[in-house]
């Protein structure tokens, strides 16, 4: 349940509901549709163990499953998409399957 300005009951303004360390981080990707033909490049803007927020130049929609490849590193994982900016309909936050660093990032405690 939330108050009047969409904070949390009981949470402070300033207080964070997220547990993990997100680093704003542009890396070039390729993304890949899994059940449906999809192929298209982007980059990360923000990142994290869990996922990202991405920008591509084709439209996803939530609900897809894609794999993720980083180019710089070669790794590939999938994930699903999340989330889509609704003022910005070309980013979108994915969430990958499983929790890793395919980035090669060292990420801040």
């Amino acid at each position: 349940m939330t108050d009047v300005e969409g904070f949390p009951q009981g949470r402070k303004l300033g207080e964070s509901r997220r547990r993990r360390t997100r680093v704003c981080l542009k890396v070039l990707i390729e993304a890949q549709g899994i059940a449906e033909p999809l192929t298209c490049q982007g980059e990360t803007i923000v990142v994290n163990r869990h996922g990202a927020l991405i920008s591509t130049a084709v439209s996803l929609r939530v609900g897809m499953r894609i794999e993720i490849h980083v180019i710089p590193t070669d790794k590939h994982a999938p994930a699903d998409v999340v989330y889509v900016d609704p003022d910005q309909p070309l980013v979108y936050g994915i969430g990958l399957v499983k929790p890793e660093n395919i980035l090669g990032v060292i990420f801040p405690t």
